[in-house]
């Protein structure tokens, strides 16, 4: 009698430019990240499987480490998965790492926290090279002042006024364990760390953010949006194109890397 392969739960790192893609998630008719990954596991394991993600970007959106877990009866290496994924996926997506992880492990509800990034170019005129990678702001951006208004963000609220209408959240409680505005040269950046997010949750923080960067509403403003618990009260969604999705945090036992130190834009 012919012995069954036992099935093993993998973990991998996933990283892409969102520009040509509707979102993370698989949907129909329209390309997106999920869907190529799948494909590409798929084509390695010679059998259909699917992936869960530790969250899911929307369209335009970039990652650095998003973590997916998959299962599978197929006997491969992690080499031969790395190697045999990256070469069935399109240039904008690759498989950064991939490895044996314990059945328990789970990419989205084991992650105690995630972090993003917005990187916005902020200069007189547009770069070429920078389209669909930073959000391009004409107006210069008081840095300084940005990041002294996110810190009335940080600790667990009701971020109901920083999430879009069609989120699909149970609660809008999340909790921001840490938030940082600050410049580099020609770019301003933020860096965000909560134990989850809301759907457009870091675009409309950026949003309001970018109207007190302008002078044109005060530092209090974050705050008293925050406490109003109403979308209409905040800003603008800011653009995806800045978005990047740097990873998740797992506990040790899991023996997942930690999200990598994301280098753009680099320090000149």
């Amino acid at each position: 009698m012919e012995q069954e392969t036992p099935v093993q739960r993998w973990a991998a790192a996933v990283e892409y430019l969102g520009t040509a893609y509707s979102g993370w998630q698989t949907q129909r008719d329209r390309p997106s990240v999920q869907a190529e990954v799948e494909r590409a596991l798929g084509a390695v394991a010679a059998q259909p499987l699917s992936v869960q993600a530790a969250g899911r970007t929307d369209a335009g959106v970039h990652a650095q480490g998003q973590v997916v877990h998959f299962e599978s009866s197929a006997a491969r290496s992690p080499y031969a998965w790395l190697l045999g994924a990256n070469s069935n996926l399109p240039a904008d997506i690759s498989l950064r790492w991939i490895q044996p992880v314990p059945a328990d492990f789970d990419a989205r509800h084991s992650a105690h926290s995630r972090r993003y990034r917005y990187v916005v170019h902020n200069h007189r005129a547009r770069s070429a090279l920078l389209a669909g990678r930073a959000t391009w702001m004409i107006r210069e951006l008081d840095a300084a002042a940005m990041h002294r208004a996110a810190q009335a963000l940080i600790g667990e609220h009701d971020f109901s006024a920083y999430r879009a209408a069609e989120c699909q959240s149970p609660t809008p409680m999340r909790n921001v364990q840490s938030i940082a505005v600050w410049r580099q040269a020609e770019f301003v950046v933020l860096d965000v760390q909560a134990n989850a997010f809301l759907h457009h949750m870091v675009r409309n923080i950026m949003g309001v953010l970018f109207e007190i960067g302008q002078g044109r509403q005060p530092e209090e403003w974050a705050g008293q949006v925050l406490e109003q618990r109403d979308r209409k009260r905040g800003g603008m969604t800011a653009p995806g194109d800045g978005l990047y999705f740097i990873g998740p945090v797992y506990p040790a036992r899991f023996g997942v890397p930690a999200p990598p130190v994301m280098s753009f834009p680099g320090v000149g």
